[in-house]
């Protein structure tokens, strides 16, 4: 039996396994989930080992670090290095979900569950492509494998076990399977992600709440004052105005804003896929897709202060906050941009409140260069699982990983990934197309021989993934 029938046989058995790996509620933000977060480490490095992996549990100051490897290729033979994330996000609000979460449900060919798509799914797709290998000989390339428990709150743990364990990684490529597909039917390769700063602030003005009628007019509301700080951070079209927000922004290539525009970007289709807003938002000289993928942004993402329940009650609050992240592109920095932030809100505030401002967590963006040959394998792979060439694309989310191992192992960084845009994924009703699912395993699996060939071969020299066992060295 070839590696392609392989895995065309076992397309339930695959979906099946997913959904215990989905029922464990990993959510890294909250304390009361840190022994699922473990649970969720230990599941996985069963599987692993049950493949033949060899696999260890790092600790690290929060959530643990799944480590795996299997060398049967030989010394001298390609390594890649396969990176995921078996931490989701919260459930929040809860209300909303048209199944439990954490109770799988497949429906139309999806798969709902939080962490489906956002990364349990597209870390499983790796482990079956390994298996299939496994059941006919191994590939013919190194695996090494490390999954963290992190990346959902940015990944703080992560520099440190790098730094630790560089030499453990080594690897000719990394493959991260935590990025969209362009759409539907359109196999892509990310080549590059923003980065993020994400910050706090807080107002505080009197000890203690206020009657609004007694104190109105002669002690500043927190909320009104927070109000005036978020009001100018920003012009109507969306420009940022924070004192030197643009001045290392690395602006696209005319090659790149020719390719945006070659998309089958779909005006209608993308505004229902955002929840159906009036109209498209932001700076009008960039394309939509550019905004997105090369802009940076900040965006409030959470506000609060003062009464929340029903009815009325006339109080000045005595204090109120927001959450604020900014994504960020290259060369903007995140500890540049927080710095920045935190000078132009101090300017800005009124002076009869207290302002505190603080990090809560960033990363770099990053860019991969679209010539390495590690590349052009990636490119292949895709195209015999899909039937079609690959299209490029950045993404406008972060994952610290990437220029984090980029930096430190001076390799490519290919982000491969199987979900869709509206998959929901941080967000109520997640899911997964089971299709992408499917070719995704595939994808991986001649992944592995792509680049076990050498870098020259010719196409018409290359064959497909069969049942010979381990190619010929």
């Amino acid at each position: 039996m070839d590696l392609t029938a392989y895995v065309n046989e076992n397309r339930k058995r695959y979906v099946d396994e997913l959904v215990e790996f989905l029922r464990i509620p990993s959510i890294s933000s909250r304390t009361e989930n840190r022994g699922d977060v473990a649970r969720a480490a230990e599941f996985l490095r069963a599987e692993m080992e049950r493949h033949g992996i060899a696999t260890q549990i790092f600790p690290t100051a929060g959530h643990p670090v799944v480590y795996g490897e299997w060398l049967g290729a030989g010394p001298g033979r390609p390594t890649v290095l396969i990176y995921g994330h078996y931490d989701v996000q919260p459930v929040d609000p809860l209300e909303l979900w048209r199944s439990p979460p954490f109770e799988p449900a497949v429906k139309d060919g999806a798969l709902y569950a939080r962490g489906s798509v956002d990364d349990k799914g597209q870390v499983w797709l790796h482990l079956k492509a390994f298996e299939a290998w496994q059941k006919h000989g191994g590939p013919p390339v190194n695996v090494k494998m490390v999954f963290e428990g992190e990346e959902e709150i940015g990944s703080a743990n992560l520099g440190p076990f790098l730094d630790q364990e560089k030499e453990r990684l080594r690897a000719d490529a990394v493959v991260v399977s935590d990025s969209p597909m362009f759409g539907k039917g359109i196999p892509s390769i990310c080549y590059g992600l923003r980065g993020l700063a994400y910050m706090q602030v807080d107002v505080e003005g009197p000890s203690v709440d206020l009657h609004s009628g007694s104190f109105g007019g002669a002690v500043n509301n927190p909320a009104n004052a927070l109000a005036h700080i978020i009001a100018r951070l920003k012009d109507p079209t969306g420009k940022v105005l924070v004192t030197g927000f643009y001045d290392k922004v690395r602006k696209l290539t005319a090659r790149e804003r020719t390719e945006v525009r070659r998309l089958p970007f779909r005006r209608r289709e993308w505004l229902a896929s955002a929840g159906n807003p009036p109209r498209e938002w932001g700076e009008p000289q960039f394309h939509v897709l550019e905004r997105i993928w090369a802009r940076p942004t900040l965006d409030v993402n959470g506000i609060w202060g003062g009464y929340q329940g029903e009815g009325a009650k006339t109080i000045i609050p005595s204090k109120a906050g927001a959450k604020i992240s900014m994504r960020l592109v290259p060369d903007q920095t995140p500890e540049e941009i927080e710095r920045k932030f935190t000078a132009y809100v101090k300017k800005i505030a009124p002076k009869d409140v207290k302002v505190t401002v603080r990090s809560l967590h960033g990363g770099a963006a990053f860019l991969c260069p679209t010539d390495a040959p590690e590349f052009r394998a990636a490119e292949r792979s895709l195209e015999r699982a899909f039937g079609k060439k690959p299209v490029l694309i950045r993404e406008g989310g972060s994952i610290p990983f990437t220029a984090t191992i980029q930096a430190a192992l001076g390799v490519p960084v290919i982000l491969m990934g199987f979900g869709l845009p509206d998959e929901n994924s941080h967000a109520p009703n997640e899911w997964l197309d089971l299709d992408n699912y499917h070719q995704g395993i595939l994808s991986a699996v001649y992944l592995l021989e792509e680049l076990g060939r050498p870098a020259a071969a010719p196409a018409a020299a290359r064959k497909p993934a069969g049942s010979g066992g381990r190619r010929r060295r």
